[in-house]
């Protein structure tokens, strides 16, 4: 789609087939698009053309796989691509195989050159605990930091990261009472608080409070939320968190306490069918 920024209007360019089933995830580098394909078990790569619109797919790149729980870890289930902060490497959440993929970003590449994007890296990918479900990973605005939620564990796990590696550093529960439906995951623009959404009991968002000097979590307080708060964003001057509460047909705004990172709902509720997914426009 084109936006116009001044009528707030969007306008249909064209659509392509991702060659995945359930694309959950999409990002872009301004050059290309990637999407995470859950149940497709891949990810796919779109060159742009000069207009914005999509090229045909340029790769799909599958992967193989099945975890520790049986039911929720069948395969392999692709839930989030993630450009890293230097640009140099692409990250992809495969909650089916508890791996977070690495590639080698080629920058460069465009629809023009037809050079390929991604090519695997090394290692091709970093573990985490068994029966995890690695679901979306953000990084610390300083870059040396990222943070991981699972879904199934309800767990965050925090990782120091450089040169395009990620070292495992802590892992502490955002869902305390076994739901295995955590989400969604922020970090506050000053890179104090870190925010992660859990739903099917005890539907909220955690609230961390983040160590300056080894980028480690302290957990800070808990805010019960409408039904299945599958997404949530925060505005980028760091002064309201907003959550998409799907099942609840409604965006609850929040105010944030800048100190304590506690939410205040204000009771300017946004009422919408089925809100799963929250962008502010650059």
């Amino acid at each position: 789609f084109a936006f116009d920024k001044e009528k707030g209007t969007f306008s249909r360019l064209n659509s392509q087939p991702t060659g995945g089933e359930a694309p959950c995830y999409i990002i872009t580098n301004g050059k290309n698009v990637i999407t995470a394909n859950y149940s497709g078990g891949s990810i796919s790569v779109f060159p742009l053309a000069k207009d914005g619109s999509l090229l045909p797919a340029s790769d799909v790149i599958r992967f193989e796989g099945a975890g520790a729980d049986k039911e929720r870890q069948e395969k392999s289930h692709l839930h989030c691509v993630r450009i890293t902060p230097d640009g140099n490497y692409l990250f992809a959440d495969n909650l089916g195989t508890d791996q977070i993929y690495k590639f080698t970003v080629n920058p460069d590449a465009d629809g023009e050159n037809k050079e390929r994007f991604l090519r695997e890296g090394s290692p091709a990918a970093f573990q985490v605990a068994a029966g995890s479900g690695p679901r979306h990973l953000t990084f610390a605005p300083n870059g040396g930091y990222a943070y991981l939620i699972n879904e199934i564990s309800g767990t965050v796990t925090v990782f120091e990261y450089r040169e395009g590696n990620l070292k495992e550093i802590q892992t502490i529960a955002a869902d305390t009472v076994g739901a295995k439906g955590s989400a969604d995951i922020h970090i506050s623009p000053d890179g104090k608080f870190l925010y992660a959404s859990n739903r099917l009991q005890a539907d909220g968002v955690a609230i961390f409070r983040i160590c300056p000097d080894n980028g480690r979590l302290t957990k800070a307080g808990y805010q019960l939320t409408g039904i299945h708060p599958r997404n949530f964003i925060i505005t980028p001057n760091g002064k309201y968190l907003l959550v998409a509460c799907r099942d609840s047909n409604v965006i609850e705004v929040y105010e944030r306490d800048a100190d304590t990172g506690l939410l205040t709902d204000i009771q300017k509720d946004i009422n919408v069918d089925k809100p799963v997914c929250i962008r502010f426009v650059p």
